[in-house]
């Protein structure tokens, strides 16, 4: 744990730097343990504590980690976040549960890992270290650059591709069709030769589509819900599928709608 313990003076920290996180949960007892094994491992942080998830949803928080119990009275955990993530994209959100059948619908909010409850040292410190070392990776990064991209031929027109703009691409007709964030490019190709370039950050569901995980909506065993269209999952796939969106939102910690 040395990387988050006893390196940062808190007086010279500047609030762009500070980490914020925040704690939801029901039980006092829980509120204190996160609370002090957040100190002890990063001292400088500021905590923020929230005994239901209306007090969370209602409150004013600017929390760049967030520590939630998912078995909660009135508001549970899961509804909480749908909520929660309309207001705050940014946010990593930690799932702390007694019940890990829950895990895999933490996933459809965008968590960012699971915690299951009694809680782990090791597990706690390597999860919350994960997610603090991708808090640092963000604001130290600045600007976003254009990134990766690829050049499409069709119809004698040239067409820049940026990989991080493709939402998901599927096969036609013999042709590719690549759905991006600006509109539709087609041309005649192998879903096959994209994959190969496109990355981790994509996935092959089915034989017929290849889908980006920064713009999954939502998901079952059949079909991926993406922002401007739906994929199908091959039932052969579908596991793999779930694994691969979880190291996805570990690696990323991004939201997924």
């Amino acid at each position: 744990m040395e990387d988050f313990i006893g390196r940062t003076d808190a007086a010279t920290r500047t609030a762009k730097d500070a980490v914020c996180v925040a704690i939801c949960d029901d039980e006092a007892f829980m509120l204190d343990l996160l609370e002090e094994k957040v100190k002890k491992m990063l001292p400088s942080a500021a905590a923020e504590r929230f005994s239901s998830g209306r007090e969370l949803l209602e409150g004013n928080t600017k929390a760049d980690i967030l520590f939630l119990d998912i078995q909660m009275p009135e508001v549970d955990g899961m509804e909480t976040a749908r909520l929660f993530r309309r207001q705050h994209r940014d946010t990593l959100i930690i799932f702390v549960t007694a019940a890990p059948e829950y895990v895999f619908q933490a996933f459809d909010v965008g968590a960012f890992h699971y915690l299951v409850k009694p809680l782990e040292d090791d597990k706690f410190f390597e999860v919350f270290g994960n997610a603090v070392q991708e808090i640092k990776r963000r604001k130290a990064g600045g600007g976003e650059s254009d990134g990766e991209y690829m050049m499409i031929q069709a119809g004698g027109v040239h067409t820049k591709i940026l990989f991080k703009d493709i939402i998901y691409a599927e096969v036609f007709n013999r042709k590719v069709i690549i759905h991006t964030i600006n509109g539709d490019t087609e041309y005649y190709g192998k879903l096959s030769d994209l994959e190969k370039k496109a990355g981790e950050d994509f996935f092959r569901p089915h034989r017929s589509y290849l889908i980006h995980f920064k713009y999954v909506l939502r998901y079952d065993a059949m079909s991926v819900v993406m922002e401007n269209g739906t994929a199908l999952i091959a039932k052969q796939n579908y596991p793999k599928f779930v694994k691969q969106y979880l190291k996805y939102n570990q690696r990323k910690g991004r939201e997924i709608r």
